[in-house]
């Protein structure tokens, strides 16, 4: 099974606002709880430039394997403060080939943008179009949960 998991948390080390963690079919994102939307998406923008040019996640998109190394379209997440989505619906995700675009109001907190991705993250999970190498295994959604064992 594959998860992303979003966290808010004041235990990141100083100066820090983001921080990205992979094991097998999880990656746990811990975010600075006082951070304002403008910092936080653009240290998460950054995280995860870092994280996926260094990891085994793949996109599936119409039949094509997309990764960090695809020369025409490189696996990309972005954050971006957007000033069309209000703070009730809080993010809106789109996706296309090799990019994952995270539109979120600028007036959400840490603890609101947390709360409304963790779900958003689990149905775009569902839809089946991504998996995971580690360690020579691939994992996808139908993948037993390593928490199980």
């Amino acid at each position: 099974m594959l998860r992303v998991v979003y966290e808010a948390t004041r235990s990141l080390g100083p100066g820090r606002v983001a921080e990205v963690r992979e094991s097998r079919g999880l990656i746990r994102v811990r975010v600075d709880q006082d951070a304002p939307a403008e910092q936080f998406t653009e240290a998460l923008t950054a995280a995860l430039k870092v994280f996926l040019a260094n990891c085994g996640w793949f996109q599936i998109w119409r039949g094509r394997i997309i990764s960090a190394d695809s020369p025409e379209s490189p696996l990309t997440v972005e954050y971006e403060v957007d000033d069309k989505i209000d703070r009730l619906r809080c993010i809106e995700v789109r996706e296309s080939c090799g990019l994952v675009k995270v539109h979120v109001s600028s007036s959400a907190t840490t603890k609101e943008f947390v709360r409304a991705l963790n779900p958003a993250t689990e149905r775009f999970l569902a839809g089946g179009q991504w998996f995971q190498l580690w360690h020579g295994e691939i994992i996808t959604m139908d993948s037993p949960d390593s928490r199980a064992a």
